[in-house]
């Protein structure tokens, strides 16, 4: 017959995976700013239902600013871990797939088009099966990594361009709206970008001579000061910008099958 353990004594914690270390408030940064984009995801959500659509894709923005710094600053701290991996692709599920399709469910479908309502559920399919494909990996994905590209279109550009039709529409209100036909294949077609086997290119490719560094830094507070100035702007050009680059990664990719 087993001896009892005596409930005094203290485990040796040593012996069993996963325990518990002890984590400088520094070192826990990383994970609360992934749970504060989710935080802002909700926001957007909550926003969208409101009608305060402007708000909601301030909120998204923010949510893509903490999701692109919350990695980095992981490793540079080194505190990654399984649950930081696993949070951080939660909230981008989030972030980049329920926001942004409940946000262009409640403005371009206010009527509650079943039509619309089911291109938002394409979308948001698309962005959970893209999340789910990066976590497990593969082979084509891993060798499009060590060449700086991406295997279809990243999740946090996929929600840049989910809303590009209502950018544009704040940008020029005097055009007439796209009819819901256009909205609803817009969002199919940018999650069908997202699964898609294209290569996309990656700015962690981009390398730029230490002589002109200066430069940039001075370009990116300057596109800073202009989203701030005139976002809906800013976030066309970039958005139209970005189709541009994907229509010729598609024309190129169409000619290397040729």
């Amino acid at each position: 017959m087993g001896v009892l353990p005596d409930p005094e004594e203290k485990p040796d914690l040593k012996r069993w995976p996963g325990a518990r270390r002890d984590m400088s408030l520094v070192q826990l940064l990383p994970n609360m700013m992934t749970v504060g984009a989710l935080c802002a995801g909700l926001a957007s959500i909550r926003f969208s239902a409101a009608g305060f659509f402007s708000a909601a894709v301030v909120m998204i923005l923010l949510a893509g600013v903490l999701d692109g710094l919350d990695g980095r600053l992981a490793r540079f701290l080194k505190s990654e871990s399984p649950l930081g991996a696993e949070l951080d692709s939660l909230a981008d599920f989030l972030n980049f797939g329920v926001a942004p399709g409940m946000l262009m469910y409640y403005w371009a479908f206010p009527a509650g088009n079943d039509f619309g309502w089911g291109a938002v559920l394409i979308y948001v399919v698309c962005t959970v099966l893209r999340l789910a494909r990066f976590n497990i990996g593969n082979e084509m994905a891993a060798g499009l990594a060590r060449l700086g590209k991406f295997q279809g279109v990243p999740s946090p550009a996929g929600a840049m361009l989910s809303m590009t039709p209502l950018y544009i529409a704040w940008q020029f209100p005097d055009w007439p709206m796209a009819p819901w036909p256009v909205l609803a294949g817009w969002l199919v077609l940018v999650g069908l970008l997202m699964i898609s086997r294209l290569p996309t290119p990656s700015l962690k490719s981009v390398r730029v001579p230490t002589d002109r560094a200066a430069f940039v830094v001075i370009a990116v507070i300057a596109l800073v000061v202009l989203l701030l100035r005139d976002p809906w702007a800013v976030m066309s050009v970039v958005a139209v910008g970005y189709a541009v680059v994907l229509l010729f990664a598609f024309a190129k990719a169409l000619l290397a099958r040729a």
